[in-house]
């Protein structure tokens, strides 16, 4: 091997300095091996090879996904609640027909206050998480549910419940942010595409479980039935905590804190039992590399470095990624059981047909995993987004003549399709995209941003579909299809020119890509090299 030069000691791309290394030249092309090999490994492995060496790995994301279950079973539980006629006798009005219904109103009122507290709680989240980590940011958010489920289970008027609502928002926000971006930081290249999808898988469970403990109290003789659902979140907190409690910490978040022993223990902890200490090296030299040459494209990790040079484009595709989930109407198939009953569903068969695509739902995740993998992230992005056009109007049509039975089952029967559809393209890989598109120094907050503008845009879309489906204000119906497929069609002519395809990509890969500007279309065909021959002499 040749005596290392200066050159030898350049950034690990083509134009980048990484100037602290040059005090050691030695050690810094020991790294560069160690980060290829580790790299090539990664990549070499089949799905079958990555499930047997990171089985930690794999196990830790799951379990910490089961945070999000806690998420999505408050919030499904809520959208289904508008339709328990229990609930709409204690919370509603009194229509002429003698039926109870909860008004367009309040119905807003009582979903979006919860995402107004995510939204606090996002802000929080960002400082917490750099100072205290992924466990102790979840620890402490996981310690202040218990008393405000106190609240909503208590609640003697809407007043109450608004306020319980608005402040378990705090604690729920950072949970499926920080379970995704956990996942996406422990897994390796060969199952990131699994890993970060399984937060869609983990939210669907939650609506499931929400909706059937629903269902199952239709006919209960206990008066205000509904406030067991509310009291069946305690059953979960303390399993989450020693879960939590016992996780290793995001082995990136160690080295960005400057914390090398820390993360060599994580890794240790998310690899199988039987790798060696070499291996366990080169996989902390591949975080080392990766960290330092992110920081020669973000000077620091704070929020204003999200809108500086490259990275602005990674956040606009994460922000838009995020909020198209909202934009494409899936509001509108996800109003659900109460949806199904304005198209003239009785409450069980309704609570049935949400149970149903709760299901399909979950179903239909495994089934992407098969797609991801052999069409890739891009394609079936935009598939999804043009099936759901033709789907939302289907959906208007379906609303123009006046509701009968044949023609709820045909919106219902849309409906399944809609998420059949979601669930297999835009659904999962969502989260991958937006888990893929930051580098690592910035991911949380990255992720944290969109997030967060997902909400404020989830609030404005979620207030409009109610107005546009509920009986006492605009009764489009099935008409709000129209609307939506207008909205959707303009998702997918972004996606189109703006998203790009990440699947098997590194960190650093996707750092070189976004770096020589290449545009989104030709990022699966675009070569990359991040190790230069004269760099590993």
């Amino acid at each position: 091997m040749s005596a290392p030069n200066k050159d030898s000691v350049k950034a690990l791309t083509d134009d980048i300095e990484i100037d602290v290394l040059e005090s050691n030249p030695q050690d810094h092309l020991e790294q560069l091996h160690r980060a290829r090999e580790d790299l090539e490994q990664q990549k070499g492995l089949t799905v079958k090879q990555g499930l047997l060496r990171y089985r930690g790995a794999v196990m830790w994301s799951a379990l910490m996904t089961l945070t999000i279950v806690m998420e999505a079973y408050d919030y499904g539980m809520m959208g289904s609640l508008f339709g328990f006629p229990a609930f709409a006798q204690k919370f509603g009005d009194r229509l002429p027909s003698g039926k109870y219904n909860v008004s367009a109103g309040m119905q807003s009122v009582l979903k979006q206050v919860t995402k107004a507290g995510q939204l606090v709680g996002l802000a929080a989240t960002g400082p917490l998480l750099d100072r205290f980590g992924y466990k102790w940011t979840m620890l402490l958010s996981l310690s202040c549910i218990a008393p405000v489920v106190v609240m909503q289970f208590l609640a003697p008027n809407v007043k109450v419940l608004i306020a319980a609502q608005l402040l378990i928002g705090i604690p729920l926000g950072p949970f499926l942010t920080l379970s995704h971006v956990y996942a996406a930081e422990v897994a390796p290249v060969c199952l990131r595409t699994y890993m970060t999808s399984a937060t869609s898988l983990a939210w669907s469970t939650g609506g499931l479980i929400s909706t059937g403990v629903l269902k199952g109290l239709l006919k209960a003789s206990i008066a205000h039935s509904y406030r067991i659902a509310f009291a069946i979140q305690w059953v979960w907190l303390f399993p989450l905590a020693v879960i939590i409690w016992f996780a290793p910490e995001s082995p990136t978040w160690c080295i960005k804190a400057g914390r090398v022993d820390r993360a060599r223990m994580a890794l240790r902890r998310l690899a199988s039992d039987d790798e060696s200490d070499e291996q366990i090296e080169n996989r902390l030299a591949l975080l080392q590399y990766t960290d330092s040459v992110e920081k020669e494209y973000a000077a620091s990790t704070s929020y204003l470095e999200l809108f500086k040079g490259v990275n602005l484009r990674r956040t606009e595709i994460a922000v838009v990624t995020y909020s198209c989930t909202n934009l494409d109407g899936y509001t509108l198939a996800a109003s659900g059981t109460y949806f199904f009953q304005q198209a003239g569903m009785d409450a069980s068969t309704s609570f049935t047909l949400t149970l149903t695509s709760y299901a399909i739902a979950i179903v239909t995740c495994l089934v992407s995993w098969f797609f991801a993998r052999r069409f890739g992230l891009r394609p079936l992005y935009l598939i999804g987004l043009g099936v759901t056009v033709l789907i939302q109007l289907g959906i208007g049509a379906l609303g123009i003549p006046k509701p009968r039975a044949s023609l709820a089952w045909g919106t219902g029967a849309l409906c399944w399709f809609f998420n059949i559809v979601f669930f297999i393209c835009n659904g999962p890989l969502t989260y991958t995209i937006v888990a893929d598109a930051p580098n690592n120094r910035l991911r949380s907050k990255t992720v944290l941003f969109a997030r967060a503008c997902f909400l404020a845009s989830a609030v404005f879309m979620v207030v409009l579909t109610n107005y546009q489906i509920n009986a006492t204000a605009w009764n489009w119906r099935g008409k709000a299809g129209f609307f939506w497929a207008g909205s959707c069609l303009l998702c997918f002519v972004w996606a189109f020119f703006r998203l790009p395809e990440s699947k098997g990509r590194s960190a650093a890969e996707l750092d070189k890509l976004y770096h020589d500007r290449v545009p989104a279309r030709k990022f699966a065909s675009t070569k990359v090299e991040i190790f230069e021959e004269n760099q590993l002499e």
